[in-house]
C-alpha cells in the first residue's frame, strides 16, 4: 500500500490510499480509501508507517542524550582528511589506535589530563561525541596510557612521514626551543634551568620545534631541562640528514641557538645552510672596524655587505625606525626604573634603615642590577656607608647608536636567495612562535607535566605536537571565517619593505573591523569557532510509544557552522 496524490485541476489534490497488484502479468492499482479530508499531518504520519517507520505525535518523541557533537567531527575529520590516522600504523591490539586518535583530538576538543579524558570518552560519562564516533565503548586511563606508549614509540617513523610530506631537498626549515614545568621532581629529565613561563622553583623541560616553512609543525624533540638552546642543534642535524633523509637544507634559527660555535663545529661539517642573526656585539665590531657606515640607512632600510669576520657568509644589515623607537622608548623607562629603585635603597641607607656596611650595600645594588640589567649604562662608587650613583652618558649615546639595527647572516648564496627572501626567511621564524603559544596556551595546554617517566613526557610532548599539526591544517582550511588573514598575497603588497612591520590584507582589515565575514557571518578565534561547532549536537532519541526503539539525529547546522563543515569538507552525519 502507498499514499499518492492525484492533481485535481483547481481543486486540491485528491489523497489517495492505493495498493498495487499484477493481473495477466500487468501491473494495476486500486483505491482503497480516499484520504482528502485527513489533516496533513495525519497523512504524513500514516505515510511514515507504510514505509516502515513509527508515527508518534509531536509530544511523544523524546530525547535521551545529547552530546556535543560538531568539534569533535571536525577535528576527526580533518585527521582522516590529512591520513594522520594512516600515519600511525596498524597495532596488533587493534583498540590502541583508535585510543590514541581519541587522545589527539582531545587535546583540540578538551584539553586536560588522561583521567578527565577517560572520562570524556568513555560512553557513560562522555563530555562530546569523540568517543562514540571512534566507537570506543568503556575507557579508563589505563588503556590511554599504552596507547599514549604506543605513540611514543611509534614517534620516529611518524615524524619520517610527515618530513616526506612537508620538507624537502633545499627548503626553509623553522628551528626554535621552548621549555615548560613539570610537577613533582621524579622525572629524570626535569632539572632547573631558565624558565620561558616565567615559573620560579619548579623544574621543567627543554623541547625543540621543527616546523616547515609555513610553519606547520613537523618533528619535535624533549631535552633536559637545564639543556642551553645551541646544545640541542646537534640532534636536530642528525634528524634532518639521518632520519629524514635530507642533504640539502636551510636551517633558520635565531640568534642564541644558531651560534658562530654551532656553524663552525657543526653545521659547516654537516655541510648544511643556515640563516640566523648576529648578537649585538658582533654588530657593534662591525660598525667599529667600519664594515658600514650607519649614515648609510638615512635613506634606505637595508643593504647587504661582507666581512672579514665572516668568511664566505652574506651579511643583510636592516634598520627598522619603529623598532629603534620602541628600544629608545624600554631602555628611558629602564633607566627611570633603575635610578627609582637605587634612590629608594640610597634613602633606606640614609634613614638607617637599609644595609650596612660595603659589602651589604654592595649586595643591594647587585640585585637591582640583576633586575634591569642596564649596570653598564650608570657609574655606581660604593663606600661603607652608602653610594653614589649616576648615568653614564657617553655609553647610553653608544648604545642608542645601534637602536633599530639588527644583521642578518646566512650561508646561502644571493642566486639562491635575494637580500630581502633572507630577510624575510629569518622572520618566518614567528611562525614557530605562534606554534609554540598554540602548545602551550589557549590551544592544546601542553603545560603543566604531571608525567614521571622521561618516555612518558616525550610521548606527552609529541601527542601536544601532532595536535598543533592538526589544528594548523584546520587553520589553514577556515581562515575565510577566523580573524586569520586568508588573502597573504595582499598583505605583502601592504608591506612597504620586507624590514617594515608585517600588514594585514584590506579584507582582513574589514573582518577585524566589521567582525564579520565576507558572506555576512560571525568571524570567529579558532576556540570560540569550536566552541561554536560542539553545540551541533549529536542526539539519541526515542518514542514514549516504544521506549525500545531508538535512533540518533544530529542538529541542522546553523549557516556559520555549515560554512566550517564546507570549508573543512567533512559531513557531521557521515564519520
Amino acid at each position: 500500500m502507498y499514499i499518492e496524490s492525484v492533481p485535481n485541476r483547481s481543486s486540491p489534490p485528491a489523497i489517495l490510499l492505493r495498493e498495487s497488484f499484477r493481473e495477466n502479468g500487468r501491473v494495476r492499482k486500486r483505491t482503497l480509501a480516499n484520504l482528502s479530508d485527513w489533516p496533513t499531518t495525519l497523512v504524513e504520519g500514516f505515510r511514515t508507517l507504510l514505509k516502515g517507520g513509527v508515527a508518534v505525535a509531536e509530544e511523544g518523541i523524546a530525547i535521551r542524550r545529547a552530546l556535543p557533537h560538531g568539534h569533535a567531527a571536525a577535528v576527526l575529520g580533518t585527521i582522516r582528511a590529512i591520513g594522520l590516522d594512516r600515519l600511525l600504523g596498524k597495532p596488533t591490539d587493534k583498540r590502541l589506535a583508535p585510543l590514541t586518535i581519541a587522545l589527539i583530538a582531545s587535546r583540540l576538543v578538551s584539553p586536560a589530563s588522561k583521567l578527565a579524558t577517560a572520562r570524556d570518552l568513555a560512553a557513560d560519562t562522555a563530555c562530546s561525541s569523540l568517543g562514540r564516533l571512534l566507537q570506543l565503548g568503556a575507557v579508563d586511563e589505563v588503556e590511554l596510557y599504552r596507547a599514549l606508549d604506543w605513540l611514543g614509540a611509534r614517534q620516529a617513523v611518524i615524524e619520517g612521514a610527515l618530513a616526506r610530506r612537508h620538507l624537502k631537498d633545499g627548503a626553509l626549515v623553522l628551528y626554535d626551543v621552548s621549555s615548560s614545568w613539570l610537577e613533582g621532581r621524579c622525572c629524570e629529565l626535569a632539572r632547573f634551568g631558565y624558565s620561558r613561563d616565567g615559573k620560579k622553583g619548579k623544574l621543567q623541560i627543554v623541547y625543540g620545534l621543527l616546523c616547515a616553512a609555513d610553519g606547520c609543525p613537523v618533528a619535535v624533540e624533549v631535552f633536559e631541562g637545564n639543556t642551553a638552546d645551541p646544545m640541542t642543534l646537534s640532534a636536530q642535524i642528525d634528524k634532518l640528514r639521518k632520519r629524514f633523509g635530507l642533504s640539502r637544507v636551510v636551517l633558520v634559527g635565531d640568534r642564541g641557538m644558531i651560534t658562530s660555535a654551532r656553524i663552525r663545529d657543526e653545521l659547516r661539517p654537516a655541510g648544511l645552510d643556515w640563516i640566523t642573526a648576529l648578537r649585538a656585539p658582533q654588530i657593534r665590531a662591525l660598525v667599529d672596524a667600519g664594515a658600514f657606515q650607519l649614515s648609510l640607512f638615512d635613506e634606505r632600510d637595508l643593504a647587504e655587505i661582507t666581512a672579514p669576520d665572516f668568511p664566505g657568509e652574506r651579511l643583510v644589515v636592516c634598520r627598522n625606525p619603529l623598532l629603534a623607537e620602541e628600544r629608545t622608548r624600554k631602555r628611558e623607562d629602564l633607566l627611570h626604573a633603575t635610578e627609582a629603585a637605587l634612590t629608594k635603597l640610597a634613602d633606606q641607607i640614609a634613614r638607617g634603615t637599609g644595609p650596612t656596611g660595603q659589602d651589604k650595600i654592595a649586595r643591594g645594588v647587585g640585585r637591582i642590577e640583576n633586575r634591569y640589567k642596564l649596570a653598564k649604562l650608570f657609574d655606581i662608587t660604593v663606600a661603607e656607608d652608602g653610594f653614589t650613583f649616576g648615568r653614564n652618558h657617553a655609553r647610553i649615546a653608544d648604545e642608542a647608536r645601534l637602536d633599530g639595527f639588527y644583521v642578518i647572516r646566512t650561508s646561502v648564496e644571493d642566486k639562491a636567495l635575494a637580500a630581502e627572501n633572507v630577510v624575510g626567511a629569518y622572520k618566518s621564524l614567528a611562525r614557530v612562535e605562534r606554534a609554540f603559544r598554540s602548545l602551550k596556551t589557549v590551544d592544546l595546554h601542553l603545560r603543566p607535566i604531571h608525567h614521571w617517566l622521561a618516555p612518558r613526557v616525550r610521548a606527552h610532548v609529541f601527542l601536544c605536537m601532532l595536535a598543533c599539526h592538526v589544528e594548523w591544517h584546520m587553520r589553514e582550511r577556515l581562515k575565510p571565517i577566523l580573524f586569520d588573514d586568508d588573502d597573504p598575497a595582499a598583505a605583502a603588497r601592504e608591506r612597504t619593505s620586507i624590514v617594515a612591520p608585517a600588514q594585514p590584507s584590506p579584507a582582513a582589515l574589514r573582518k577585524r573591523a566589521s567582525k564579520l565575514t565576507a558572506n555576512g557571518g560571525p568571524v570567529h578565534s579558532f576556540q570560540s569557532l569550536l566552541r561554536d561547532l560542539a553545540t551541533c549536537t549529536l542526539n539519541e532519541m526515542t518514542t514514549t510509544l516504544n521506549a525500545a526503539y531508538s535512533f540518533t539525529l544530529v542538529a541542522t547546522p546553523t549557516p556559520i557552522q555549515a560554512q566550517a563543515f564546507r570549508l573543512l569538507d567533512v559531513d557531521p552525519t557521515k564519520l
